[in-house]
């Protein structure tokens, strides 16, 4: 480990030890440090897994509950000095002469000399959609502390400070680890859709608002020296969207009302963020007429002020005397702040009132000769407001084809349930939306499972019932999920051309056309090697089709955060698209706890963008293009085995009869849903209660972390591989891994699983379920895939090339496992014994529960 990350562990680390002997007495410090170095034994072979689950079983409930606790404020505490140590590094390696790895300096760098430099960059598009799937295993409390701890560490850490300084921020430290001790790591109530809306909000008022124009920053001094003192070349390219309040596939709580609501909190919170940002702007615009006098346009524009406001525009050009640019700018800030509170009479119509008013300010700025404050944070705001406009996010709509399908029988027999009543209400609001913040506020409802252009068909119909000739404008997204559905992707889409509204739209839109591709519930149905090579497949359909049918398409990529649900590196999975599907646009999801790993720090928000959109420059050029589909082409064959064969393979166990209730009995699956991880149902409830195919990806996934096995990451890869290998293609598989980024990414991602994959804790949960023959098969393939994935990547070990992770890993587990051990005794008493009184039954599901929010802090992963 580093110095400095080993340094701010030890501190944080002995920190929570004082905390926790002031608060259970040395006795439990002694409980956790002897749980602590028994598992570490057992990792060196000095003492064995019966002995620790022995010792466990010692404790009272209660005493396991604290001991459970300690270790996952440990994991959240060593999680920070992680993040603190990757910024360090960061801003190392941020040097003058030579631009930071994947960064849009770098992908600039490279691009220098391409014609098609200036093309990619105005055309240039990433999108990011939050999303509420219940991934977030940490309260908002939980985070919101470390937070604090976090900011506390970096005064303690920062340069130049006196004793007296780092003594009072050591002191803040003690304070904030001690309140995040005493601080329930469970919720006690279920979040409702607008919690969830309101959680995300965190991450715009504390790192998006403030990060964006960073990045803008960054490319467009790549692009040209100067910056800040000419006109910018970026544009704003980044666009964010959320499905959190808009997406009601599965999810009876997301309602119209609901989906009003959580615009209006878009509204709220990104108007106060402009308002306190051209308040302060106008603020320090100190700048006097004598020496930077206004423009002829940006004294009439005041002089017009003055006549329609004459107390407002009074009132501050008495407290700015001679400060035109500060006159104008403040009172932008007032109209601002009108806006917010719907003062009709000041407020802005629309977001490009306000960039016209900005521009007027910054033209006067540029013609007086102040460049800087032109082209300085004027135009930070500038960028602001392009980029979030009145909406902050545009809010999406999902649906599941079948609710459509029954809706529009209901209409035609008259009688309508609740549930398309619903619909209506929903399409209704997206009409006032959009007349309220514009049509970019609300424009795109997504289609869960779409089979045909007739479920395309079903929501423009829908439309016409609800408003009639004042339908709103919709595009209508629709999503492919299944192996089957995303074969036939294609011919739906030649379907959707059919389509009356879908022509219209395309005449309006510049011929746009967004396909939605889903990697979890394919993966889950599929495994993770058939699903990859079969979503790659249809990213080549779909860029075929759109090339002969002259539309712009863009991909959006509904990807998890686990490696089960299409999760890993973001940049090198732009990387590995089929050639031609990238186009200079990226659109994902960003799921759960994806968003504070990604957004809840500015330089890991902006290293995160900027990586993605280094990847998406690369990505779109020629010549990655062309070595992307040589590869593709050369192994065709090759990857039609292995995705053939590991789906067999698969199937073989997800398909067995009595397999859904043993991952019922050896997982913690039932229990997630007490975790009160969102207000989204872990079932679809369209199907039967105990199927795999009702069971949503999400739990699927997080379940089998919880047990150490990872199945979802790399199960049927080994199979795949070794059909390979047993005819002689060893040498090619290796070739496959050493040119083709797809290939590559797929076992590198599979190897990321496999090492966080630990044989001996899963074979103690495998046990709970009673069949052996389920063990022997999950284990038997383990051993195979890990075998061939290091024969092929030739590696000695697993993430032997990623030596920062791979320790990370090792250091992880020991701790990982004393919360393993703890939850395996809850899980072991909850499935074996069902005379538990209540108490008994209650402490137990306490211990359990705390020990699934341990493991996902550990593994840094949940669904």
């Amino acid at each position: 480990m580093p110095d400095e990350l080993r340094a701010d562990v030890r501190l944080l680390g002995g920190l929570l030890g004082q905390v926790i002997a002031e608060h259970g007495g040395p006795g439990l410090l002694a409980d956790v440090e002897r749980l602590r170095k028994a598992v570490i034994a057992a990792r060196r072979n000095e003492t064995t897994a019966d002995d620790i689950a022995a010792m466990v079983a010692e404790w009272p409930v209660d005493r396991a509950v604290h001991i459970a606790r300690a270790f996952t404020c440990y994991f959240h505490l060593a999680n920070l000095a992680e993040e603190h140590y990757r910024i360090r590094i960061l801003r190392q390696r941020d040097k003058d002469d030579v631009p930071l790895r994947e960064s849009l300096a770098e992908a600039v760098q490279a691009l220098r000399g391409d014609e098609r430099l200036q093309e990619l960059i105005d055309g240039l598009e990433f999108r990011p959609v939050l999303t509420a799937h219940p991934t977030e295993a940490r309260r908002r409390a939980v985070v919101t502390a470390i937070q604090r701890i976090s900011a506390h560490l970096g005064e303690y850490n920062a340069p130049g400070r006196g004793a007296g300084e780092r003594e009072e921020a050591h002191r803040k430290l003690l304070e904030e680890i001690d309140l995040l001790w005493r601080t329930s790591q469970l919720r006690s109530t279920k979040l409702d859709p607008l919690d969830e809306v309101r959680t995300a909000m965190a991450a715009f008022d504390e790192t998006l608002f403030r990060t964006v124009p960073l990045i803008y920053r960054s490319l467009d001094a790549a692009l040209e020296p100067g910056t800040g003192t000419r006109e910018p070349l970026s544009r704003p390219f980044i666009r964010y969207g959320s499905w959190i309040g808009g997406d009601r596939d599965g999810n009876p709580n997301v309602t119209a009302k609901v989906t009003r609501e959580a615009v209006l909190i878009h509204a709220e919170h990104v108007l106060t963020a402009l308002e306190n940002a051209a308040t302060r702007i106008g603020r320090t615009m100190t700048a006097s007429a004598a020496y930077t006098p206004a423009s002829a346009e940006l004294r009439a524009a005041l002089s017009d002020a003055e006549d329609d406001h004459p107390d407002l525009v009074s009132e501050v050009a008495t407290r700015s005397p001679q400060e035109p640019h500060r006159q104008w700018l403040l009172f932008v800030a007032a109209r601002i702040a009108a806006t917010r509170r719907r003062d009709l009479d000041l407020a802005y119509l629309s977001p490009s009132d306000l960039i016209a008013d900005l521009r007027l300010a910054q033209e006067s700025l540029r013609e007086a000769g102040a460049v800087r404050q032109a082209y300085g944070e004027l135009q930070h705001l500038i960028w602001q407001v392009e980029t979030f406009g009145f909406h902050l996010a545009e809010l999406e709509v999902r649906q599941h084809s079948e609710v459509h399908a029954v809706a529009l029988k209901e209409i035609a027999s008259g009688k309508l349930s609740e549930r398309t009543e619903e619909v209506l209400a929903t399409i209704r609001v997206i009409g006032w939306i959009q007349e309220r913040f514009g049509v970019r506020a609300c424009p795109r409802y997504v289609v869960s499972f779409t089979r045909s252009a007739d479920d395309v068909a079903a929501v423009y119909e829908l439309a016409r019932h609800a408003l009639g000739d004042r339908a709103p404008v919709i595009d209508v997204v629709p999503l492919f999920e299944s192996g089957e559905d995303l074969d036939n992707s294609a011919a739906v889409l030649d379907g959707m051309l059919s389509l009356e509204p879908v022509r219209k739209r395309l005449a309006e839109n510049g011929r746009r056309v967004e396909v939605m591709l889903g990697y979890s519930d394919s993966a889950k149905e599929l495994g993770p090697a058939a699903a990859t090579l079969r979503l790659y497949d249809a990213q080549a359909a779909l860029t075929a089709w759109a090339a002969e049918n002259d539309v712009r398409l863009t991909l959006f990529h509904g990807r998890g955060g686990a490696l089960g649900r299409g999760g890993g590196p973001a940049n090198r999975a732009v990387l590995a698209q089929a050639p031609g599907s990238v186009a200079g646009r990226f659109k994902v999801t960003e799921q759960g706890e994806v968003i504070f790993a990604r957004y809840g720090h500015s330089a890991i928000a902006r290293r995160h963008i900027e990586q993605v959109t280094n990847a998406v420059l690369l990505a779109s050029t020629s010549a990655v293009e062309s070595s992307a589909a040589a590869a593709a082409a050369k192994f065709r064959t090759l990857a039609d085995q292995v995705a053939t064969a590991s789906e067999q393979a698969y199937r073989a166990l997800t398909e067995a009869p009595g397999f859904p209730e043993w991952f019922a009995l050896v997982s913690p699956l039932e229990e997630i849903g007490s975790l009160r991880l969102g207000s989204r149902p872990a079932r679809r409830g369209l199907g039967a209660p105990r199927s795999l195919d009702d069971l949503r990806a999400i739990p699927w996934v997080f379940a089998w972390a919880q047990t150490r096995v990872n199945l979802p990451g790399w199960y049927g890869l080994g199979s795949g591989l070794a059909a390979v290998v047993s005819e002689g293609g060893l040498d090619e598989l290796r070739s496959a891994y050493r040119e083709w980024r797809l290939f590559a990414a797929m076992l590198d991602n599979a190897e990321m699983s496999l090492a966080k994959t630990d044989r001996s804790i899963a074979s103690r949960y495998l046990a709970l379920g009673g069949r052996d023959d389920f063990v022997e098969q999950v284990f038997d393939e383990y051993d195979r895939t890990r075998k061939l994935v290091l024969e092929v990547t030739g590696h000695t070990r697993l993430l032997e090339n990623r030596r920062v992770l791979s320790r990370a890993v090792q250091l992880r587990d020991p701790y990982v496992d004393a919360l393993s051990h703890l939850q395996l005794r809850a899980l072991s008493a909850l499935r074996a014994d069902e005379d538990l009184t209540e108490e008994q039954r209650e402490g137990l599901s306490t211990l359990l529960l705390l020990s699934v929010n341990g493991v996902a802090a550990g593994l840094q992963n949940t669904g």
